[in-house]
């Protein structure tokens, strides 16, 4: 990232402000911490509408919830991971019900399926997990769960969509200030690459907990 754009010093200065503000004004949730970017010399309806996704160093969210969709082995490996599992059968109870499936997506910030069983995810359940974003990620039957749920929780993706502002949550008041000033540099350089030109597309650059003042980046 060029240094005159965006110095470390200058989102380390916003940080600790961030840090500092929900120390003094304690809630009884952690909050979370969103960048929120508004952008120029972007026409979504003619440039390509972006998306890309970076693991940052971090957890993004302090309380991650993920559900694994398999069978009884992976839900026997879920429950010694002490996350939440459904099998095919639970799946097929929902009878591709569209309320059910929202619900269902809700609940849950991300999902992981076994191999055998994320082909059958959109026909047990329609296309509703895809719709919401949270299309399940495929596992492994020797990967590590606890590895998958922690880059799940490490991982923010940006996604260009009809309107020029997006908001993606970076992290939460309950990291280091060191940990959350990493995850923000990280965040916004992995989206400078993704822009056509660059800091050019870019106008504004904020940061925000969910009930602090929002503070200007850039």
């Amino acid at each position: 990232m060029s240094a005159s754009k965006l110095p470390a010093s200058v989102v380390r200065e916003v940080v600790a402000e961030i840090l500092a503000e929900a120390k003094e004004k304690k809630r009884k949730f952690t909050e979370t911490v969103e960048l929120q970017i508004g952008l120029k010399n972007y026409d979504p309806q003619k440039d390509k509408r972006f998306t890309g996704s970076i693991k940052l160093p971090s957890p993004c969210k302090p309380k991650y919830k993920v559900c694994l969709l398999g069978d009884a082995a992976d839900i026997d490996r879920a429950k010694d991971t002490g996350i939440d599992s459904m099998s095919a059968d639970d799946l097929r109870k929902l009878n591709k019900n569209k309320k059910l499936v929202k619900k269902l997506a809700r609940r849950y910030n991300a999902f992981i399926a076994s191999e055998s069983l994320i082909r059958q995810v959109p026909r047990l359940l329609g296309p509703g997990l895809n719709k919401a974003g949270k299309f399940p990620a495929p596992i492994g039957a020797n990967d590590d769960i606890a590895a998958k749920v922690r880059d799940l929780s490490c991982t923010v993706k940006f996604q260009l969509k009809r309107v020029l502002c997006m908001g993606v949550a970076v992290g939460h008041v309950g990291l280091t200030e060191d940990e959350l000033t990493a995850n923000v540099v990280q965040a916004v350089t992995f989206l400078v690459s993704l822009l056509k030109k660059n800091w050019q597309n870019i106008k504004v650059l904020t940061l925000k907990s969910t009930m602090g003042s929002p503070k200007r980046l850039y």
